[in-house]
Order: structure tokens, then C-alpha cells, then sequence
């Protein structure tokens, strides 16, 4: 079965350590996402793994081999890097057909990878017309001619509107189905949470996490209390053994922890303290995810 190892991976640029002794492994069958903000080093990975750019140390391997000890690659593992130079004057078929020699098909195939990315009817277009959404498919065909049993995409959710963005979750989703192993970059933990099995995030070239997207969630973390009068809730809350999280003591909103939310309501009703609103708070994915990463820079 196809899988990623991403082995102490390690490049400087002059005094910018961009990936800093970097390991985790990509599964068959899984979507993984590469998750980091700009600049944490998703972009340079994936060239260092995809030999475009040579590694001060450690190595990628697929499948137990390095890229470049692949016969063919492009039938092995589908790469989509960004940005991907389409020539402006030649049409969407033509680039697949200039490349597929390369990866041991004929027409046939990519006629079905155009049709496979929605560009069936946009075949004989010339790319210097296509939008940036349409180069991102015609990127994402160039990586599947092949029927590659691994793929690397590198922000492949790039200009698609909505509708596009949920076509793609549900193509990596049915690739991943048929046994392939896919890593897929992006910035934004929003774009790929309902689409990937596990993450990986990096900051600053690090390992931060990996592991499920479910463990990233986190329990509850409080009640918030809306009310004109903070300075009695904060009372109450210590007379009743409560915590309150750390805010500023003017704000109307005040946020009890260690309470279920019906307690905390009761109470102060009986209390006489005015409430404009009561609600369960919970930290979302997104807020864990920048929480992980926050102050975090680098070199993409």
C-alpha cells in the first residue's frame, strides 16, 4: 500500500532554518492535511521531497523509495505545486497530451482526466483564458494522469468558489477510498477540516502536531455570561468556587469555568444580577489550530 515518510528533513537558507528536522508519515488510504501558516515551510517540504530543491538532511521516501530513484514518477506519485506555469497559448488538451508520454497513457486517459477535474467542455480552450480556479483543476489533471497511487497538492482548493471546494472534498475523498495515500497543503484548517482523516501542522518548519483532525478538538471551555453588571458575576462566581478565564474586568461578557451552564443561569437569577444572555462557549477547530501556531514565521 502507498505511503509518505517525511524523515528528518532539515534546509537552511543563509540564516532561515526553513524546515527544521521534520518526520511524519502520510497513510494509504487517508487524506492528511499539511496544514501551517504562511510561511511555515509547507511549500519548501514538498519541494524537498519532490527532489526540486535538495535537502540539507534527511529524505522523502515513497514507498520506501526517493523521488528521484522513481522510473515513473508521474505514474507513482501525482505532484501539484503552486504556482504551476500553464503555457498561455496552448489549450487544456494540449498540455496533457505533451505530457503524457511521460507518464505511459494516450489520449484516452486525458480525455478522463479532464472530464475527471470538470474540464470535459473546457478541453480545447486555450489556458491563457482559463480562470484561477480552472488552472487549479487543470493542475490537479496533470497530477492524476498518471493514476498515480500517491498525490501531493499543494493548496489545491486555490480560487474555487464554494461549490468548487466541496467537488474537490468529495474527489479526494473517493481517491482516498481507492487506497491512495494524499497530502494536501493549505494555510487555512477551515478549507480541508471536513475533507481530511488526519493533519499535520507545522510552524516555523516544526512538527506542532499530528495526529486525527478529531484530536484537535477540543472539551468545552466555559459559560459566558452577558450582563450589564460583570462585577457581580466575577463575585458570585467566587463565592460558588467557580474560575473565571482571564478577561477585562469592564467587558459585559463574562466567562465562568468548572459550572454547567443551567448552574451558572440559576444562580444568578436567585442572585438578582441582571443576565442580557447566557451561551455554552467552545473553542473551535480554527482557534486551536492559529493557538498552535500563533507568532509563528518563516519561508514557505
Amino acid at each position: 500500500m502507498p505511503e509518505i515518510h517525511v524523515e528528518h528533513l532539515a534546509k537552511r537558507y543563509g540564516p532561515l532554518q526553513a524546515v527544521d528536522d521534520l518526520s511524519f508519515t502520510v497513510k494509504a488510504g487517508t487524506v492528511t492535511g499539511f496544514l501551517g501558516p504562511n510561511g511555515a515551510g509547507k511549500t519548501t517540504t514538498l519541494r524537498l521531497s519532490t527532489a526540486l530543491v535538495r535537502p540539507d538532511a534527511g529524505r522523502t521516501t515513497f514507498d520506501g523509495r526517493l523521488y528521484a530513484e522513481l522510473a515513473r514518477p508521474l505514474r507513482e506519485v501525482g505532484v501539484a505545486l503552486e504556482p504551476t506555469v500553464f503555457h498561455p497559448g496552448r489549450t487544456a488538451l494540449d498540455h496533457l497530451l505533451m505530457l503524457a508520454p511521460y507518464a505511459g497513457v494516450g489520449r484516452r486517459r486525458c480525455d478522463q482526466v479532464l472530464k475527471l477535474v470538470g474540464l470535459k467542455d473546457a478541453a480545447t480552450k486555450r489556458v491563457g483564458q482559463f480562470s484561477l480556479g480552472m488552472r487549479g483543476r487543470l493542475n490537479l489533471a496533470y497530477a492524476l494522469l498518471g493514476d498515480p497511487g500517491i498525490l501531493l497538492l499543494d493548496e489545491p482548493a486555490n480560487g474555487l468558489d464554494p461549490e468548487g471546494i466541496r467537488w474537490l472534498r468529495e474527489l479526494l475523498r473517493a481517491l482516498a477510498d481507492q487506497g491512495r495515500a494524499i497530502l494536501i497543503s493549505s494555510h487555512l484548517l477551515s478549507e480541508v477540516e471536513q475533507t481530511v482523516d488526519e493533519v499535520v501542522i507545522i510552524a516555523h518548519g516544526r512538527l506542532v502536531f499530528q495526529g486525527a483532525l478529531a484530536d484537535l478538538e477540543t472539551p468545552t471551555t466555559g459559560v459566558a455570561v452577558e450582563t450589564p453588571d460583570p462585577a457581580g458575576v466575577r463575585t458570585l462566581a467566587a463565592a460558588r468556587g467557580w474560575t473565571v478565564a482571564p478577561g477585562p474586568a469592564h467587558s459585559g461578557t463574562v466567562v465562568i469555568r468548572g459550572a454547567a451552564a443551567t448552574e451558572v443561569a440559576r444562580e444568578v437569577v436567585l442572585a438578582g444580577i441582571p443576565l442580557e444572555g447566557l451561551h455554552q462557549q467552545t473553542t473551535d477547530l480554527e482557534s486551536v489550530f492559529l493557538g498552535l501556531t500563533e507568532g509563528e514565521a518563516g519561508m514557505r
